[in-house]
């Protein structure tokens, strides 16, 4: 199984590159997407049996417990449902002349590529493949974020892969610093092993250890897209293909927040408390909400709009890790699941918006609800939801990681928190609510009613039931995998 996870998506790459047609493209997308959520639910069968999977091929390096799978699973998932998606959002391209059938079978090799780094990256065990893995994600997506070659879509590609390599490169030095804390603790075979580093994080050189922390989480924050190291985020999230926009919002950033959590995790259990990683993820994730406030009331894209929400999330997740209490970091992995579900639903649904007018600007869109019945009512309780308002899922995590804020710290961060999510939400309404008005401006297009993507319409409504649903039921097994997750971490 754990070797299938890593050979499916390469077999489906070499699939691809057949002189095949669309429609068989189209099938070998989901068939491959389904297979692998398939093999991914056995290894969540696994790891909820036995706390974790482990396989002996390549020495041992496949690896996955309760904090990856949790990762896993939302990358899988929303894989598949970016598949289906994906076939009526490439075949509207290309029947408006956007794209050719060589550019489907490119979008689908770089798609694939893409999903097999981060799948790698979330399956090992060791810290520096890890770190090879995410940094392979960067390579296969910058060509993605591309994928239009026009001048903003090329400036945006070039600006991702200067900054997050810049970034990647710092995290490379905290990965050696991490080695370097483990000389005389740990073999050389078991130097940059997780499950080794965690069990003998008592050993480990202390002062060291601070470096190769405030390394990781410059290196890997700027691929979460935490500030102020977030500024490529906007551009890439805006310029690429939406069923991109989707990955690179609801999946990627998970993958580089998970490289951080699983370093907080052997620094806090080494330093015996949270206060030095605390304090610096505390300051990044209020940093990254009020960036993200300033910038969401003066977009004029949507899809920007939506990559400063990004922002904000994963200020939030961080935020809740920092705390570091059994509530908080529940919170925390419960928050990331209710974003990532949330935010592809919105940038699906942008794929759609652009497509039906023509544009990125806000000011260019009105009478959504009506144009696109579907896509148009789910984006407006999409809005709705990643703003933090019941009865949607983000709002129960966003209560969580309140909770746990004024339990834990006090007064004043809970409020000053508390204020800044109340200024994303009213920055959102006021930019956003505009686009389901009627009223027209001059240079507004009338389009005519009617949903297009037919299947993209359906994963759209499937994603609105699941972040309604866990709004208000939380799965036990869910419930399970997250309490599994958060012990872990604090080392019960």
């Amino acid at each position: 199984m754990g070797l299938l996870l890593w050979v499916l998506p390469l077999v489906a790459i070499l699939l691809f590159a057949l002189p095949l047609s669309r429609k068989a493209q189209h099938a070998i997308s989901v068939c491959a997407s389904a297979l692998l959520l398939i093999l991914a639910a056995m290894a969540t069968g696994g790891v909820l049996a036995d706390g974790s999977v482990r396989y002996a091929f390549f020495d041992g390096l496949f690896y996955i417990d309760s904090i990856s799978i949790i990762v896993l699973d939302i990358v899988l998932i929303i894989g598949l449902m970016t598949s289906v998606y994906t076939i009526g959002y490439l075949e509207e391209e290309v029947a408006h002349g956007k794209i050719d059938n060589g550019r489907v079978k490119l979008f689908y090799i770089l798609m694939y590529s893409f999903i097999f780094t981060m799948v790698f990256a979330l399956t090992v065990k060791n810290m520096g493949v890890m770190w090879i893995a995410i940094e392979a994600t960067t390579l296969a997506s910058a060509f993605l974020v591309g994928f239009y070659n026009d001048k903003q879509a090329l400036e945006a590609a070039w600006k991702y892969v200067i900054i997050c390599s810049v970034g990647i490169s710092v995290a490379l030095l905290g990965i050696i610093f991490l080695h370097i804390s483990s000389v005389g603790a740990l073999s050389e075979a078991s130097s940059l092993d997780w499950t080794a580093l965690f069990a003998n994080a008592k050993a480990l050189n202390g002062p060291v250890l601070r470096f190769a922390f405030i390394f990781i989480l410059i290196g890997f924050g700027t691929k979460a897209g935490l500030a102020p190291m977030h500024t490529w985020l906007p551009d890439a999230h805006s310029q690429a293909p939406s069923p991109v926009s989707a990955l690179l919002s609801g999946v990627l950033l998970n993958s580089a927040m998970y490289a951080i959590i699983r370093t907080v995790a052997i620094v806090n259990k080494n330093l015996g408390s949270s206060v030095f990683t605390g304090g610096l993820l505390i300051a990044a994730g209020v940093l990254s909400i009020a960036t993200a406030a300033i910038f969401i009331l003066t977009q004029k894209d949507y899809k920007r709009l939506l990559a400063y929400s990004s922002i904000e999330h994963m200020g939030i997740i961080a935020l809740s890790i920092g705390i570091f209490t059994p509530a908080s970091l529940f919170a925390a992995f419960f928050h990331m699941i209710n974003h990532s579900f949330t935010k592809s639903m919105l940038f699906l649904s942008s794929g759609t918006i652009l497509q039906k007018y023509g544009t990125r600007s806000i000011r260019k869109v009105r009478g959504l609800t009506k144009a696109l019945p579907v896509t148009g009512t789910v984006f407006l309780l999409g809005l709705i939801a990643i703003g933090g308002t019941p009865p949607f899922s983000v709002f129960a995590s966003e209560f969580n990681v309140l909770a746990s804020i004024f339990q834990a710290k006090g007064f004043l961060l809970g409020a000053t928190v508390t204020l800044l999510l109340s200024l994303v939400f009213v920055g959102i309404v006021y930019t956003l609510f505009n686009m389901f008005h009627d009223k027209k401006d001059g240079d507004v297009e009338v389009v005519p009613p009617g949903e297009g993507n037919i299947a993209g319409a359906v994963v759209l409504v499937m994603l609105l039931v699941i972040i309604a649903v866990t709004g208000i039921f939380l799965p036990v097994a869910l419930k399970h995998l997250i309490d599994s997750a958060q012990q872990l971490i604090i080392g019960g």
